[in-house]
């Protein structure tokens, strides 16, 4: 299908970026990359984060635009990392949660992704969630941030182990999906 639609996509991130390029591709949307150092609110809610990142970028840019927050959310650690998770992959890395979690009974574990879109209209934004758990030691190569330890349910093999299935089935894909549902509906 080519790409009749082009969408900034505010993100600093190039494996965000890629991934969410190739999930919007078959919908017939193409994304354009903003990179932006911009900074987040504090929240404790990732929809609060993309949504305020959305409304802020699109009064400076002025330009339909996305911008997408993730989180892994671990109940048995009361939720963290959650909306602080690449703050703590930089400062822990997955080796510090496999620590934290080293003699934890309860593994369960889920991500979470909201795209907000922002533009002239206003913002809304569109999440998505994968549950499985957190396995005992970093596997695959794949991927990027926690990737080599959450194992999605119903599964034996970490999102880093297997792309294709992570691409299948993520928290981003299940956000960005229900975002281009939305989208190729909506009349800006």
């Amino acid at each position: 299908m080519l790409m009749s639609i082009k969408i900034l996509f505010a993100t600093g991130n190039a494996h965000k970026f890629a991934e969410a390029s190739a999930m919007l591709r078959p919908h017939g949307i193409g994304l354009q990359r903003l990179d932006s150092k911009r900074g987040e609110i504090r929240a404790e809610d990732v929809e609060q984060v993309a949504l305020a990142s959305a409304k802020s970028l699109f009064a400076e840019v002025k330009k339909p635009l996305i911008v997408e927050d993730s989180g892994l959310f671990i109940p048995s650690l009361n939720d963290f990392p959650g909306a602080y998770s690449a703050w703590v992959q930089k400062k822990l890395g997955n080796k510090g949660i496999l620590k934290l979690m080293k003699n934890a009974a309860d593994r369960s574990a889920y991500f979470k992704a909201c795209v907000a879109y922002a533009d002239k209209k206003g913002a809304r934004t569109f999440c998505g969630e994968v549950h499985g758990s957190i396995c005992e030691s970093e596997r695959g190569s794949a991927g990027f941030g926690y990737d080599p330890i959450f194992v999605p349910a119903g599964e034996t093999q970490t999102f880093a182990e297997n792309e294709t299935l992570k691409n299948r089935i993520s928290h981003r894909f299940n956000a960005f999906t229900a975002f281009a549902r939305w989208y190729s509906n909506y009349v800006p």
